[in-house]
């Protein structure tokens, strides 16, 4: 164990040369120099002529790992200056083609048998090569016409050793450097590590694309690879070859007499149903994983997926609308739901203040002119000064929808994304959701109510906690003995009923939805009966202002 220990050790510092020699070919050796553990001890904004072209090719040179890692950071503008962000995104996993006999070694491994007793015949000119695989067209002995991406030998134990030395980069950097301006490393490390491991292990892309066809099955326009289950292990997947058009280039497209913005508001409108719908998605959809066929739009390469649950759903689709409506405390609401984390008293008001300026920018501008890549920015941006933790599965939707516009506007500039997702999410309908009009109204304003109340209640929480630290002040006027005070009993007596009688809306929904019986015009007992109640005291109180308010009036 002691002498795997040691061989570990030596790859690792093997890694560790290569990769300085790589920095020093780059001249980033200088960087050394000019701080004060060099020679020279000149200012370190000496060398802030580091232009982003020289970052991106030396990132090309050190390999896979590192282009992982240039395509993260490419979406995180928090935390690199937009110049280098448009630079980086140029990276692409393009690498030279291993050699044709590597290929059949790495298949006679898996197989344990030659290559030529599982395929009729294998084409020995690739169809692309990137730097963590490389695909062929090939023949199965029973006919189908197939593509084989296949592993490149020990690409992972090096992003391992990669992934590892670059943990122990970002536990010293964050040792000297001390500022809340700087890289989290370690998250983008982490957030590496999570993207390795699910890559490097192709049963997960040949399950993605089993789940994919059974999701793409229910639209006619939408389709996947059939992927050969029985053939793919953890370094090869074996799936149906797609043989039509790919979007980057619609001339072929026009002159197969197709129609671009027929193919492009299709797309994004089952982009929206795979994010906000059904929340498994394709996280890379580029043009070269975009192909049409037969009419169909083929989404290719599931080896980039995305997921989100449920409640995540329902959050993004709440900031959107605060967006639209220019919600600024829904939108910090829907921020602080995403980090998991409650509203910090002193900062609330400030965050407020930054969210009233993106949503003036961009909740005002046309959909046409929306500008997905910046807002997301911005939001972002602003969401890391006040110590938000965006989480990575929304990092990755914006990168997703950011690749796509880039898609359209490049390619079908006819059609815009965010307006075709809006109208999704303003048509879309659940069955479960389904019911008889005078029930769907009744729920409609039980919603409206329930979110205004709890809007209240939010704002009366961080209020308390306000009052409770001495940071909350009241200017009062007392311009008679009892009469304020009456109007305060008044006050906390109709908001006492109105959480009962939100509280009966949605425990009577509740007892709707789940079916109990005896049932009376289409309705459980209990819950007619609490719909009944709730609307009675409803009545009550809304005469009660009403009657109260006239008397207030008269004097």
């Amino acid at each position: 164990m002691k002498i795997v220990s040691i061989y570990i050790s030596f790859l690792q510092m093997n890694r560790a040369f290569q990769i300085m020699g790589i920095l020093i070919k780059h001249s980033f050796g200088e960087l050394f120099a000019h701080t004060r553990f060099g020679k020279r001890r000149r200012k370190v904004h000496k060398i802030v002529h580091t232009t982003p072209e020289r970052i991106r090719m030396t990132i090309e040179d050190l390999g896979p790992t590192f282009v992982k890692v240039g395509q993260i950071l490419s979406m995180r503008s928090e935390i690199l200056p937009q110049s280098f962000c448009d630079e980086l995104a140029k990276l692409r996993a393009d690498a030279d083609p291993m050699p044709y006999s590597t290929v059949l070694d790495v298949l006679a491994a898996e197989y344990g048998r030659p290559a030529d007793e599982v395929f009729a015949h294998i084409d020995s000119k690739p169809l692309g090569s990137a730097s963590l695989a490389q695909v062929h067209r090939a023949t199965l002995k029973t006919g189908e016409d197939v593509a084989i991406k296949v592993q490149r030998p020990g690409v992972r134990e090096t992003m391992a050793q990669d992934v590892s030395i670059m943990r122990s980069i970002a536990k010293a950097a964050t040792k000297v450097i001390r500022t809340s301006q700087i890289v989290d490393l370690k998250g983008v490390v982490e957030e590496l590590w999570d993207t390795f491991e699910s890559e490097t292990d192709f049963l997960i892309e040949a399950s993605n694309l089993a789940e994919f066809k059974r999701f793409a099955a229910r639209f006619k326009y939408m389709d996947c690879p059939t992927v050969y289950a029985e053939l793919c292990t953890e370094h090869v997947v074996v799936m149906e070859y797609i043989d039509g058009i790919s979007v980057s280039h619609p001339g072929q497209l026009i002159d197969a007499g197709y129609d671009l913005k027929e193919i492009g508001t299709k797309l994004v409108d089952n982009y929206a149903t795979q994010i906000l719908d059904d929340g498994f998605f394709h996280a890379d959809p580029h043009p070269g994983n975009i192909i049409i066929r037969g009419g169909q739009i083929v989404l290719i390469d599931l080896g980039m997926t995305g997921r989100l649950d449920q409640r995540t759903r329902a959050v993004l689709k709440e900031m959107i609308f605060a967006v639209a409506k220019q919600d600024s405390p829904a939108l910090a609401e829907g921020l602080l739901r995403f980090a998991g984390t409650e509203a910090d008293p002193e900062d609330y008001p400030a965050l407020l203040a930054d969210l009233d300026v993106i949503v003036k920018e961009f909740g005002t501008v046309d959909l046409a002119e929306l500008d997905i890549a910046a807002f997301l920015t911005a939001l972002t941006q602003m969401a890391g000064r006040h110590n938000i933790e965006v989480p990575s599965t929304v990092t990755t939707v914006g990168r997703a929808l950011v690749t796509l516009e880039g898609l359209l506007d490049e390619f079908i500039p006819d059609v815009n994304m965010i307006e075709i997702i809006s109208d999704h999410i303003a048509t879309s309908k659940s069955l479960k959701n389904a019911t008889k009009d005078e029930i769907k109204s009744l729920g409609v304003e039980g919603h409206q109510a329930l979110h205004a109340t709890l809007g209240t209640m939010t704002e009366l929480k961080t209020v308390a906690r306000m009052l409770t630290r001495g940071q909350l002040r009241v200017n009062m006027e007392l311009v008679g003995s009892e009469e304020p005070f009456q109007l305060l009993s008044d006050m906390v007596n109709r908001l006492t009923m109105a959480l009962i009688v939100v509280g009966l809306f949605v425990g009577s929904s509740i007892v709707y939805y789940a079916g109990m019986k005896p049932i009376i015009f289409g309705i459980p007992v209990i819950g007619f009966m609490g719909y009944v109640v709730a609307f009675a005291l409803g009545v009550w109180i809304v005469i009660d202002i009403y009657l109260k308010g006239r008397k207030t009036k008269k004097r």
